[in-house]
């Protein structure tokens, strides 16, 4: 029996739970119902393993459709064909199915959604140490005939290689059903459906489990900017704009040859908002990574002059698109308190990680794409000239505590001719080595959460494929088995230094000691957390050893916990002194200082005796 409450909720707009309305149900006595949303249709049909049932009844509300069909079980194929007013056929695919047929056919499959264990992490993750790999599920391993790994076998082999490397979190690349590969995910069918190229839903349910018995949170990117114009999907889904904004200047994301959702239409954010929390409820994830927030919240993204209209206050803020980003944060916060949302939002848009009452977006954290840029620019730079782009890798303190943070390497950085993390840096071969580890190394003590693309941990020259492996038989030569081992120890030491992690949006937990050494290309800061662990970093990001170099600093005694040039790490070992003691000499402002030799290339940690 349908819920009219949830129905009138899911035409008001505030529905998260429309997968339980929408779709294909099994009956109590047997058979399925199917139910569709299609109000510009002038019939709609169920069409079950190719032959059509019979004509769908219109629901109570006049713009929903329902049938129920005995003969239905677990396994067929079906879809709706809709009749436009003006006569046309359209067969498509189910925009709540729960599992697709894809790449065989463009049909849904008659499938009951996972029945989730109830357990979830438990975590603060502001306060908690956040460091998430990066995966593409159907690209990080390859069988040996080039097919996918199953979500089985990547529960055999991706969950104790994550756990291993000490990992917090782990983010899956869109798992939400698509047509095409070369979209790595981004161009959406199913919203409800997981791949069906890796296994059914309750096989990606049991490899959620698998991590969080690892203690290992699952982030999943989720896309509701935009969805792709095949015309089985939900592009004119009754013939006419639906899912999509009917205006002409909103409508498309012509970049992207795709449709922009049309976010002040009620059912589509309950549509876009259901999406979401069905995740969260059924599979037990941990957050929901959102794409493109910047091409949501602006009219004029992607658009030249006379190509959008500003909104009612003149500008080019897209105010329905903002108000849906607000009740998705406070909705699902409010059904899964601990959930983590993530914006990938490029521009300097204020509040995206404040609270909507506060006039924020309500996100938990935010890409940080300015640091990304900034540093990648700065690392690319032969050491002799980057004194002439010093602001480039000092730039990111001027905004960093104005929102929480995710600092990403993420698989965007790694295509398109941009090169892969060690083959962005200049020099010969064991300086390319020696330099990603020295930009690791300052970017794991930077305030913000860490998110790292798979392949970086074993340095692939290669960039990434998503149609072949991470070439992890590199790590049969020294210097790539070397990166993995340095990459795991900062993973363990990140997790096990709260100085590193607890206190990132206030400069209580972060002070400058050298920032303005341009000739030098050195850096130094203190970490903080709230109960006075104290933790330095220096990094010297030029291409020879600085001996001798004397650091204002807090009066006391410091140990050292990591260097990147260290042998283990594929490093030179020149750094010997594992102590320093400050002493009643003046520099840098403050009355004592301390005299390192900081190798080429490289990041030295040091924690502070109490």
């Amino acid at each position: 029996m349908i819920d009219l409450d949830a129905l009138r909720a899911f035409h008001d707009g505030t529905c998260s739970t429309a997968y339980e309305i929408f779709g294909c149900h099994s009956e109590p006595c047997g058979g399925y119902v199917f139910r569709v949303w299609a109000p510009h249709a002038s019939s709609v049909s169920l069409v079950l393993n190719g032959r059509d049932i019979g004509k769908m009844s219109r629901m109570s509300d006049g713009e929903s459709y329902e049938i129920t069909c005995p003969e239905a079980v677990s396994g067929d194929l079906y879809s709706f064909r809709i009749t436009t007013f003006e006569g046309r056929q359209l067969i498509k695919s189910d925009p709540f199915a729960f599992r697709s047929n894809l790449p065989h056919s463009h049909n849904s499959v008659i499938c009951d959604a996972p029945v989730n264990s109830g357990f979830r992490m438990a975590a603060d993750p502001i306060a908690e140490p956040v460091n998430i790999f990066e995966v593409n599920l159907l690209s990080w391993k390859r069988k040996d005939d080039g097919g996918y790994l199953s979500f089985a076998e990547l529960e055999e082999q991706l969950v104790p290689y994550v756990a291993d490397m000490g990992y917090t979190h782990v983010e899956f690349m869109p798992v939400t059903e698509y047509p095409f590969d070369g979209s790595w995910g981004y161009q959406v069918t199913g919203y409800f459906s997981v791949t069906d190229r890796l296994g059914t839903p309750d096989d990606f349910a049991s490899l959620v489990r698998a991590f969080h018995r690892c203690n290992i949170g699952v982030i999943l990117d989720w896309v509701p900017a935009h969805f792709p114009k095949d015309d089985f999907g939900l592009y004119e889904f009754d013939g006419q704009p639906l899912y999509e904004c009917a205006l002409w200047d909103n409508m498309e994301h012509r970049g992207w040859g795709t449709r922009k959702f049309d976010y002040g239409r009620a059912e589509v954010r309950s549509f876009l908002m259901s999406s979401a929390a069905y995740f969260a409820e059924k599979f037990g994830v941990d957050g929901l990574r959102v794409d493109a927030v910047a091409s949501m919240i602006y009219l004029d993204y992607d658009k030249g002059e006379g190509q959008w209209t500003p909104n009612v206050f003149g500008d080019n803020r897209n105010l329905d698109a903002i108000d849906f980003l607000k009740l998705f944060n406070t909705e699902l916060h409010r059904r899964f308190p601990g959930i983590i949302t993530v914006a990938e939002e490029s521009t300097a848009f204020s509040g995206v990680t404040s609270a909507p009452e506060n006039g924020g977006l309500g996100f938990d954290f935010k890409w940080n794409m300015g640091w990304m840029n900034d540093v990648l620019f700065y690392c690319r730079q032969d050491p002799l000239y980057r004194h002439y782009h010093h602001t480039k890798i000092t730039f990111s303190m001027m905004y960093s505590l104005n929102e929480r943070y995710i600092l990403p390497l993420s698989h965007d950085e790694v295509v398109h001719v941009k090169g892969s993390i060690v083959n962005k840096f200049p020099g010969e071969y064991a300086d390319k080595f020696a330099g990603m580890r020295g930009m690791l190394g300052f970017m794991y003590a930077h305030p913000g959460k860490k998110l790292n693309f798979m392949g970086y941990e074993v340095a692939q020259f290669a960039e990434w494929d998503y149609t072949k492996s991470v070439d992890y038989f590199l790590t049969s030569y020294e210097k790539h088995a070397k990166m993995r081992v340095f990459v795991k120890a900062l993973n363990e030491l990140y997790k096990n230094c709260p100085p590193l992690y607890r206190v990132e949006t206030d400069w209580s937990g972060f002070e400058w000691l050298v920032v303005d050494d341009v000739i030098n290309n050195v850096l130094a800061f203190n970490r903080r957390d709230d109960e006075g662990n104290v933790l330095m970093c220096v990094v010297n990001f030029s291409g020879i050893d600085q001996l001798g170099y004397r650091i204002g600093q807090h009066r006391g005694k410091y140990r050292l916990i990591l260097d990147t040039d260290r042998r283990a790490f594929g490093g030179d070992g020149k750094f010997r002194k594992r102590v320093v003691q400050t002493k009643k000499i003046s520099s840098h402002g403050k009355e004592h200082s301390v005299v390192l030799d900081i190798p080429k290339l490289a990041c030295l940690y040091f924690l502070k005796d109490k």
